[in-house]
């Protein structure tokens, strides 16, 4: 039986990936910033899955979430297999409307805690030969996305450092990698439209139809979907598969990996 630790574990994506990895099987450490918010979620994967999940309440954006996560893992778990980075976005911003403060933020949130936690998890992932670092990242890492400045920029440097460490890891069975998202359907991505909306002056449903019409597939990505993606690269099969970004988007993105 593996482990396996979750990021922002809450609702959307993160919820979708615990989700899948309980149902392969694996024991599960749970966070997000609410206590409150995590348990439901925790306690209908005990219920349909029958695996052990315990929680952990921690805000990315601080500097100390990554030891109280580390430790907490470690407590309940004893070493964790599958450590996946997840954490929500910071607030839109035009490139130009940037400052210096909103920059600390993003990067501690979307850059520095992510690479922090896997710091710390990863000597024992070396020492037992086996490992899984998987990264939730942002269309914008390939392709910058307009309005999304902090987001485009911490998570390209997460991106950087999944590239560099997989390569300086993988013989020692530890593989890393990322997962690009494009429009997948959660309350994120409904957040952005309706964001994308007050801006343009229309409406939600008026902005994710002229997004749909984007995507090759004509439809919003379900959270399992991009989930089942998550779960290939946490098993075993997906041993040779490191140092890689890969896209679960529908065919949005039009750049070469």
């Amino acid at each position: 039986m593996s482990t396996a630790l979750v990021g922002g574990a809450s609702a959307g994506l993160g919820a979708a990936i615990a989700a899948r990895l309980a149902a392969d099987g694996a024991d599960l450490l749970l966070w997000s910033r609410s206590e409150e918010r995590l348990e439901p979620v925790a306690a209908a994967l005990r219920a349909e899955h029958g695996v052990t999940v315990h929680t952990v309440a921690a805000d990315a954006a601080h500097p100390d979430a990554a030891a109280a996560v580390a430790e907490r893992a470690q407590q309940v778990l004893g070493g964790v297999d599958i450590c996946v980075l997840n954490s929500g976005g910071p607030p839109p911003a035009t490139a130009d409307k940037t400052d210096a403060d909103g920059w600390r933020a993003a990067l501690q949130l979307l850059t520095v805690t992510p690479i922090d936690l896997a710091t710390r998890l990863l000597p024992g992932m070396r020492e037992r030969g086996h490992g899984r670092i998987i990264a939730v990242l942002s269309s914008g890492v390939r392709e910058p996305l307009p309005h999304l400045t902090y987001s485009n920029g911490g998570r390209a440097a997460l991106a950087a450092w999944i590239k560099t460490l997989g390569r300086e890891v993988a013989a020692d069975g530890v593989t890393v990698n990322g997962v690009v998202p494009g429009r997948i359907d959660t309350d994120r991505v409904a957040q952005l439209d309706a964001a994308a909306a007050k801006r343009t002056g229309t409406d939600p449903a008026s902005v994710r139809a002229a997004s749909i019409a984007t995507i090759p597939a004509g439809r919003y990505g379900r959270p399992e979907e991009f989930a089942a993606v998550v779960g290939f690269l946490a098993g075993r099969e997906s041993s040779y598969v490191t140092a890689s970004l890969l896209a679960c988007d529908g065919g949005l993105m039009r750049s070469l990996p």
